[in-house]
């Protein structure tokens, strides 16, 4: 809060093309820390925030998309019979804040970026709007005459 008006030092970072502040915003907002009673992850503050960040990121500061996608990935350090444990979370990239369908795979696609649409997050969250949502709409408008 900087007088009346309430500033994003995110939003201010990007728009003033300080993309190394932009990505040490982005990378302490979604590390995930934790205490003896609670784990904390800001993804939820920055998306109540800043709903349309993907968008600003695909306009503004792409070079910034890889580590903010990483942010939504961890993988474990240690493997068990050769596979290592990964968490996504991808609550965001498919639902809004009032439970609607959410624009932000919408918004990657459209960049038209090959690499990082491959990107892990992005593939995660495509196969699961696919899987579970898309395909069984797709074939029954295919197999219908």
């Amino acid at each position: 809060q900087v007088g009346t008006q309430s500033i994003s030092p995110l939003l201010w970072a990007i728009q003033a093309g300080s993309l190394d502040a932009s990505k040490a915003i982005i990378n302490d907002l979604l590390t995930i820390r934790a205490d003896r009673d609670n784990y904390y992850f800001g993804a939820d503050y920055l998306f109540e925030r800043h709903p349309d960040i993907i968008k600003r990121l695909t306009l503004d500061a792409p070079g910034l998309l890889p580590a903010f996608l990483d942010g939504f990935l961890w993988r474990s350090r240690n493997t068990e019979n050769g596979l290592r444990r990964v968490n996504y979370w991808l609550k965001h990239f498919l639902v809004d804040a009032e439970g609607n369908f959410n624009r932000n795979i919408e918004w990657l696609v459209n960049f038209n970026d090959p690499k990082l649409i491959c990107h892990p997050v992005a593939i995660m969250a495509v196969d699961l709007v696919w899987n579970n949502v898309a395909f069984r709409t797709f074939l029954f408008n295919k197999t219908w005459f």
